[in-house]
């Protein structure tokens, strides 16, 4: 069954504060989600969500076509190849399979069948014991989560300290979801859990007032 498209159209800008939309069911009534974008079908097209998972909560085992991104915002995460606290990061490729649950229940931020490549690298990290590295821009540190020779996306996290500002240049375009904090961008600021997506091309200037955190994917 297809579903409504949402934010489908890559070629627009978008900015979604997930504070203000509602929890929909997921096929197991125990997961609940916040879906962001979605091209395709509606339980296996591209999508991108906000995902939280009930105490006991547990999703039939199923793989990835295409992959899956699963950065880990509150909770413990787990499937029957760990458990993934608060701060863990996950690239799980083309291949993958799993059967997730929670015991005491999570948040998780998913990105789904946007990772094709079987060759891509499988990747597990707890991002709270990296440490953080100086980037290019006075104010703005970064931790690489995902890179591989062959593909041009990436995921990384960065820091901001107040007052931190630095316009980029997004050749491929790419996404943000601020993690603690706001970033500024234009006359708006954007608080905690707001997703960002930029158009391939544009050169948005970000700033902060205090410190923040973010998610990037480059594509």
């Amino acid at each position: 069954m297809r579903a409504k498209a949402i934010n489908a159209d890559l070629d627009e800008a978008v900015a979604v504060d997930t504070s203000t939309l509602e929890w929909q069911p997921s096929p197991s009534g125990t997961v609940w989600r916040k879906r962001l974008y979605l091209d395709g079908l509606a339980e296996t097209g591209r999508v991108t969500s906000v995902v939280r998972y009930e105490p006991g909560a547990s999703f039939h085992a199923h793989d990835h076509p295409q992959g899956e991104e699963i950065l880990v915002l509150d909770g413990v995460f787990s499937d029957e190849h760990g458990d993934w606290p608060a701060g863990a990061y996950l690239l799980n490729p083309e291949g993958f399979r799993h059967s997730p649950f929670s015991r005491e229940g999570c948040l998780i931020f998913v990105r789904l069948r946007q990772h094709p490549g079987r060759n891509r690298q499988h990747v597990s990290l707890n991002t709270r014991v990296m440490e953080w590295k100086a980037s290019n821009t006075p104010g703005i540190e970064f931790k690489q989560l995902w890179s591989q020779q062959g593909y041009r996306d990436c995921s990384y996290l960065e820091r901001w300290a107040p007052g931190a500002s630095r316009q980029q240049r997004f050749a491929n375009g790419a996404e943000i979801f601020v993690l603690e904090g706001a970033i500024n961008y234009g006359r708006q600021s954007y608080p905690k859990h707001t997703w960002l997506r930029f158009p391939a091309g544009t050169s948005p200037t970000l700033t902060t007032a205090d410190n923040c955190e973010l998610y990037i994917r480059s594509r």
